[in-house]
């Protein structure tokens, strides 16, 4: 499992390079990645909804050559964070906020395959992308939110 992760978020991890986000963290088989920071960046939602549109093309190349089929849900929200590292022993990057949270439950209660925004970040896209409307879905300790799929970009 450890090489099949390893595989896999060597790709994504490609994909944030390419893109410019920033890699904050693994859970398990939960890949953490930020734009806009640590340097501000005004097409950071731009920059998160063409990698998240990369990466189920690096799930099905990795499909291809791997006898472990994978899926993907894939979250993004847009918002104020604070990031950095706390305490004194084993440094670790992190990042902190409700828009952590939003993502989180974006990715949680998604399809598989799909790429599901939150309204903010479908506010802050600045190119043409390809949207869905999914609704209003209500998250467990959180107001209803109106949430949409990701379908594709209109530009590279």
């Amino acid at each position: 499992m450890v090489g099949v992760l390893n595989d896999l978020f060597t790709r994504f991890d490609h994909i944030a390079e390419h893109r410019g986000l920033e890699k904050i963290k693994t859970i398990g088989d939960c890949y953490v990645a930020a734009a806009g920071l640590p340097v501000v960046a005004t097409d950071h939602a731009d920059r998160a909804a063409k990698m998240s549109l990369d990466m189920p093309v690096a799930i099905q190349d990795f499909n291809a050559s791997s006898q472990h089929p994978l899926n993907i849900r894939i979250g993004i929200s847009t918002g104020a964070a604070v990031a950095g590292v706390i305490g004194k022993s084993k440094f670790v990057y992190d990042l902190w906020s409700d828009v952590v949270n939003t993502a989180s439950r974006m990715e949680s209660h998604g399809t598989a395959g799909r790429i599901q925004i939150s309204d903010a970040t479908r506010q802050a896209l600045l190119q043409p992308f390809s949207l869905e409307h999914c609704g209003v879905i209500k998250f467990n300790g959180k107001c209803e939110m109106s949430t949409w799929f990701l379908n594709k970009s209109d530009q590279n």
